[in-house]
């Protein structure tokens, strides 16, 4: 028997994100769009993602209003991109990201987050060691670590990811 997508009887607002947020690879494809993934092949290579399966978490977060599908000029194929809303998810992955590296990363984290105004390392409230200023998604940077593994470098998308760029830009893949 298949799990339930949606948590009615919840009446709780953790139930109803978890309704959003919460299905296999749909964290990962987020995580993505905030290394500035755009296009549909692109999520494929670097999540290693069944194309029905994006399709349809796409889909869902297109319908919800976390990402919009657009066609750029010259270009035969959308784009997805974030919307506030998903913006607004930033401190979410930052903070399981960094959940994750602190109980999983044995070899150090794969990335790290900086401010771009000054170099400093974003810390797990956001806000800059450096200037100790609360640091907006746009104006972060994700640095390769030292934990970045082989698997997480390779293809197009992940040999964009070896380089230093600002969160939201895209990828240039």
């Amino acid at each position: 028997m298949a799990l339930p997508k949606q948590y009615a009887e919840q009446g709780c607002s953790l139930a109803r994100a978890l309704e959003i947020v919460g299905e296999r690879w749909t964290l990962l494809i987020i995580r993505d769009a905030f290394y500035g993934v755009r296009r549909f092949g692109d999520f494929v290579e670097h999540l290693d993602i069944p194309r029905a399966v994006l399709s349809d978490r796409l889909k869902d977060l297109v319908d919800n209003g976390v990402m919009v599908k657009a066609t750029a000029p010259g270009r035969a194929r959308a784009d997805y991109e974030l919307t506030e809303m998903g913006r607004e998810l930033w401190p979410v992955v930052h903070g399981l990201t960094q959940w994750g590296d602190e109980h999983f990363a044995s070899k150090g984290p794969p990335r790290f987050f900086e401010h771009v105004e000054d170099g400093g390392r974003i810390d797990s409230e956001l806000t800059c060691e450096t200037c100790h200023r609360r640091i907006d998604v746009e104006d972060t940077r994700v640095v390769p670590g030292p934990g970045l593994g082989k698997r997480s470098s390779s293809g197009a998308v992940g040999e964009a990811l070896k380089s230093p760029h600002r969160l939201l830009d895209p990828l240039p893949v």
